[in-house]
């Protein structure tokens, strides 16, 4: 929301379960799962995961990165496209299917900022504003230039 799309990506680096498969001696858990709970410093097992599976972490992460990191979200006129990234990505691809329609999407980030949209294409045709339209078929081609 505020735009600093270098921090939000730190925040989401910070808890990916993946990034612990160095310590997983000490972690103690599947490094696809969110534990319910990290050991703390003062407790006999420091840095053991607890309950993992136990938790709905995955879903709202999956939320905060498709829908708030990316930017792809779904909203009553449309689909949003309001990507908040780190700096120093050159842009990203996703595909999003919405209400019939499959959108292929292009993200570009020349001008190497965190947010901001610049300009938006859809099957080639300009875009007034970062809604796309609603399609209930066929394939479609987004290309979307922050700056």
């Amino acid at each position: 929301l505020l735009g600093r799309g270098d921090r939000a990506f730190d925040y989401y680096q910070r808890i990916n379960p993946s990034r612990r498969e160095e310590i997983s001696e000490v972690h103690r858990c599947e490094p696809y799962v969110y534990a319910q709970m990290i050991a703390g410093r003062d407790a006999p097992t420091h840095g053991e995961a607890k309950n993992s599976w136990l938790t709905g972490t995955a879903a709202w992460n999956y939320v905060a990165v498709s829908q708030w990191i990316l930017g792809i979200r779904p909203e009553l006129d449309g689909l949003r496209i309001d990507p908040c990234i780190p700096a120093d990505w050159e842009g990203f691809t996703a595909v999003r299917r919405f209400r019939g329609g499959e959108y292929h999407i292009t993200v570009r980030n020349p001008a190497h900022v965190c947010k901001g949209v610049a300009s938006v294409t859809v099957d080639g045709a300009p875009v007034e504003g970062n809604v796309l339209p609603v399609f209930t078929s066929g394939v479609h081609q987004v290309v979307v230039e922050l700056g």
